[in-house]
């Protein structure tokens, strides 16, 4: 089995440990730790379409079926067919609801537990795919709070009709992140790879900056996923297949999954300098990408069929070669779409994520205000 190197000895011998001897991973009960769980109020989401619960959706079209199929039954405004690891998230925390998207007004769900400024496309730096770069959706999160402010300020009838946070909240909550693989992407579409390298350092200042700000409103609480292996995407092996030597033995690009790894080695880097900066804030550093590489590295031995497969539209060509195509059980799958992952990859992952296998430091998601 080949990990990636940035995988930390602890994660290896725990993701073993797991994987031979079977031992479930549901729930935190697979690290022992005297630390009590965090009792976090709410949950403020930014990111891409990765952790989108209904942005994208919302600010332009709606994702039709068959999305959603598997668990909700319906479209459901993600690009899955279920659900996202942050919905695996607000369930391991034991939020009343999954994440509400910031800009869904039509959505009945409520506000209380938070909300999801993440939108699909979403890039770190301006220019990207959408025009929801993460300076925006910081914008969009100060709008919310205000308005919370406001309303609390108002009369006790229209409080009311409001299930929104406290104002107190915002400090006691959790702040995550999943944003940066279109930063890459988009970069290696408009410009050579050594010019989206290049960019890793000023991409990676501009998330530096968007923490801070994020600080300055009182947040306290930070869970950073890194990005994931965009290389073992179907659709990234599809442009690549036939270049000579481009591919791994599990057919990831390999300079698209060493870009990755550079963006995350930077990343982690920061969020130390972050770390020791911000007076009392918690940081964890989520190695997503370890996760993800290890369930295509071993997607058969875990029930599941080529990673390269997807199924969720119809069949496409691609330099001559056809890709995907619908099938009839999701749960097999690894990828849904080509690029976005299955709710059982999601949850498969999830398992690892959130357990705090695969943070630095080893620290589930719900004891995370003592990182």
């Amino acid at each position: 089995m080949v990990f990636p190197k940035q995988i930390h000895m602890f994660g290896l011998l725990f993701f073993f440990s797991f994987l031979v001897l079977g031992v479930s991973t549901n729930g935190v009960g697979g690290i022992s730790s005297a630390l009590e769980k965090c009792s976090f109020p709410a949950v403020f989401n930014f990111g891409d379409s990765n952790s989108d619960t209904g942005g994208k959706s919302a600010a332009f079209w709606a994702i039709g079926s068959p999305n959603g199929e598997t668990f909700f039954g319906k479209p459901s405004g993600r690009a899955c067919d279920g659900r996202l690891v942050v919905d695996f998230m607000a369930e391991e925390l034991g939020l009343t609801s999954y994440l509400r998207p910031y800009l869904d007004s039509l959505s009945l769900d409520s506000f209380k537990n938070g909300a999801n400024v993440a939108t699909g496309g979403s890039s770190i730096k301006q220019g990207g795919y959408i025009p929801f770069h993460l300076d925006v959706q910081i914008s969009q999160f100060r709008q919310f709070k205000d308005r919370v402010i406001d309303i609390d300020n108002s009369t006790q009838q229209e409080k009311g009709k409001a299930d929104l946070p406290k104002p107190e909240d915002f400090s006691k909550s959790l702040y995550t992140f999943d944003i940066g693989q279109n930063d890459l992407a988009f970069g290696l579409g408009n410009s050579s790879e050594s010019e989206t390298r290049a960019s890793i350092p000023s991409i990676v200042d501009l998330f530096s900056a968007a923490v801070q700000q994020l600080y300055s409103e009182g947040a306290r609480m930070f869970w950073v996923h890194n990005t994931g292996p965009f290389g073992c995407l179907p659709n990234s092996n599809s442009w690549y297949a036939k270049q000579p030597g481009a591919l791994d033995k599990n057919g990831c690009v390999i300079t698209l999954n060493e870009l990755a790894q550079e963006f995350n080695m930077q990343l982690k880097s920061k969020l130390i300098q972050l770390k020791a900066s911000l007076t009392g804030a918690a940081f964890t550093y989520v190695d997503a990408y370890t996760a993800k590489y290890n369930l295509i590295n071993t997607a058969k031995a875990q029930g599941f069929v080529d990673p390269l497969d997807f199924c969720s539209r119809e069949k496409v060509i691609v330099n001559g070669t056809v890709h995907g195509g619908p099938c009839s059980n999701p749960t097999k799958h690894i990828s849904w779409d080509g690029i976005h992952y299955t709710e059982a990859a999601n949850k498969w992952v999830s398992k690892f994520i959130l357990n705090g296998f695969m943070s630095d430091t080893l620290i589930p998601v719900n004891q995370a205000c003592h990182a």
